[in-house]
């Protein structure tokens, strides 16, 4: 069902542009690329299914905020990682191999996840369900940037943040009929007598089936072929891309590996701060992405709710409604990554993010403050903070969500990418943990402390994508190095 929904998607999305380059098969591009970024959605999913649990496992285990922070921002830990042996086993022993073992990770999580004895076990699954999605957020845009033409890299790279967004959003749809079919509460007792929260980590092992069995039909990725020597099957491989003679081709990846051996962190050592400043720019998008607060809104949105007077039920409805938003506004993204470029989208989402950021600090800062310390929003600002959240996530989802992911898989050459891209990604999970551990401290002192950080780092994002990020929009991953050495990525 979700890979059929994402071949007729992406199918639609690329009939626009594909009269520009007839030399590849689109429909096989897709295909593969979907599968892959079926990763993405196991990454959504699980790291969204914490949402609608948060508050029966806190009253569960009677945890405190930090406590209860931890529990779910431990995941980020296993995350990262999963994100940093992710590309050591990718060069060791393919792409398509880790990417099963992804799957055999999420799906442990899961059964782990939904029958803890303590917290402290507890713990330990969110931790292994983590090194899943860090591994998966290594190898879907690894793989996919491998695989897809030039002209379709953006979209089908794009895929990595839809597959995300719509593994979000399939958790909190589930995670509400879970909740109505057992009376209200994540706390109640649904089918065999297990209460709704178990159930929804239960869910999770179907995806994480699909995954796995998809995967184990995706061939492997015709770079890592040639750079192990085995160019006859890399062209193998490549035919099932390309129309034309896959000779060529096969060239340009050695030529573009000659004298390169197997990338390690040894090959991203530089004479600023110990790292070459590619590796750096890509730290500092990824970490970035998280520090205007996103997975604050995701991991949250519940317990933001609910917060300030809504109700268990409207605040899952809330939350859904901003799930539909993101992957709406994923679509945009993916729409518009290979047409308008790189840069100019992360512009726009980063003034769009400063606005409504800005305006959540001034509601959540100004509102009046309840018995139980936390802000009130009645008739008016209540709207207000809602229209700005979701319009903050639609700006996200339309932006920094997806091109981050694009941008990542392609900025590295290929004799430094799976180390720089482990690297990157292992900096993003970090910086996600920093984010998720400390937010619901500082946002039970004050909501609007914490959205105000958020709007300072969404501000800073403007000069630096400014100074240091241009387009890889059209390049072909065997052109990196001159992408590089010509700095059309900035120094």
């Amino acid at each position: 069902m979700f890979k059929g929904a994402f071949l007729w998607f992406t199918a639609f999305n690329i009939r626009v542009g594909s009269h520009m380059q007839t030399d590849y098969r689109t429909g096989r591009v897709i295909g593969l690329a979907t599968t892959a970024a079926l990763g993405g959605f196991l990454f959504g999913y699980d790291s969204a299914v914490i949402n609608g649990a948060a508050s029966a496992i806190k009253a569960t285990f009677s945890l405190s905020d930090f406590a209860l922070g931890f529990v779910v921002s431990v995941a980020l830990i296993g995350s990262a990682l999963g994100a940093w042996f992710a590309g050591y086993l990718a060069d060791r022993f393919g792409r398509q191999p880790v990417m099963l073992m992804a799957a055999l990770l999420f799906m442990a999580a899961a059964i782990g996840q939904a029958f803890p004895i303590s917290v402290y076990d507890l713990v330990f699954w969110r931790f292994v369900g983590g090194a899943g999605i860090g591994v998966a957020s290594v190898m879907a845009p690894m793989y996919i940037s491998e695989i897809a033409p030039a002209p379709m890299r953006g979209r089908m790279s794009s895929l990595q943040q839809f597959a995300i967004v719509i593994g979000i959003f399939a958790t909190g749809l589930i995670n509400y009929l879970i909740l109505n079919a057992a009376g209200g509460s994540a706390q109640n007792d649904w089918i065999f007598g297990l209460p709704a929260w178990q159930w929804m980590f239960l869910s999770m092992t179907i995806p994480a089936a699909i995954y796995g069995l998809l995967a184990l039909r995706l061939p492997e990725s015709p770079r890592f072929l040639v750079q192990r020597g085995r160019d006859e099957q890399a062209r193998a491989v490549l035919r099932q891309i390309y129309t034309v003679d896959p000779d060529a081709r096969v060239a340009d990846i050695r030529a573009s590996m000659e004298g390169d051996k197997r990338s390690s962190f040894k090959d991203l050592r530089g004479s600023r701060f110990g790292l070459m400043p590619l590796v750096w720019i890509g730290i500092i998008l990824s970490a970035l992405q998280q520090f205007v607060g996103i997975n604050a809104v995701f991991y949250y949105s519940n317990t933001i709710w609910e917060s300030v007077g809504f109700s268990e039920d409207q605040a899952f409805q809330t939350s859904l409604i901003t799930t539909g938003v993101n992957v709406a506004f994923t679509v945009v993204a993916i729409a518009l990554v290979d047409r308008v470029g790189r840069k100019p989208l992360l512009l726009v989402g980063s003034a769009g993010m400063v606005l409504t950021l800005a305006i959540l600090t001034y509601v959540f800062g100004t509102a009046p403050i309840g018995a139980d310390g936390s802000p009130v929003l009645t008739n008016g600002p209540d709207v207000v903070a809602m229209v700005a959240f979701n319009v903050y996530v639609a700006f996200f989802a339309a932006t920094w969500g997806p091109v981050v992911w694009v941008l990542l898989g392609e900025m590295f050459p290929n004799r430094m990418r799976a180390a720089a891209l482990a690297l990157a990604v292992a900096a993003q999970w970090t910086a996600n943990f920093i984010v998720s551990t400390a937010f619901p401290p500082i946002a039970g002192k004050s909501l609007g402390i914490a959205y105000g950080i958020f709007t300072v780092f969404a501000l800073l994002s403007i000069p630096f994508v400014l100074r240091k990020i241009k387009e890889t929009k059209g390049i072909e991953l065997e052109d990196m190095d001159d992408l590089e050495s010509n700095s059309l990525v900035q120094r």
